[in-house]
């Protein structure tokens, strides 16, 4: 069954944004070596409840954090979420070396973000 396994912070200076997760949290926060400039966030021990997120430059004023959740199939989720009257704001795009995604708003206009792992996206 499909579950939330990734939170994203966006943020209008991302190293002050470390040091704030850093110092408040403890989280472990290092740059990810991708083609994206992009942060990896571990929050908290492994046997912790809880999931691990990113951190990333904002791109849009209103970029606020989301929630991805990961699915087997982003084609086939699009086509449940249009057939049941949410929206697709991003269709399906790479994150190269690690899946697709697509960006969606549900009935009550909450955004959030599909991920499909493929390691061999480009």
């Amino acid at each position: 069954m499909p579950k939330i396994n990734h939170f994203e912070i966006n943020a209008d200076d991302p190293l002050r944004a470390k040091s704030f997760y850093e110092n408040v949290f403890k989280w472990k926060i290092e740059k990810w070596e991708g083609p994206l400039e992009y942060w990896l966030i571990s929050a908290g021990d492994e046997d912790e409840p809880g999931i691990n997120g990113g951190l990333q430059k904002r791109e849009n004023k209103e970029d606020a954090i989301t929630n991805y959740i990961t699915v087997k199939s982003v084609d086939d989720i699009i086509k449940k979420i249009e057939e049941n009257g949410g929206k697709i704001i991003k269709p399906k795009s790479p994150i190269p070396r690690v899946g697709y995604y697509a960006i969606f708003k549900d009935t009550e206009g909450n955004r959030l973000d599909l991920m499909e792992e493929d390691e061999s996206a480009k």
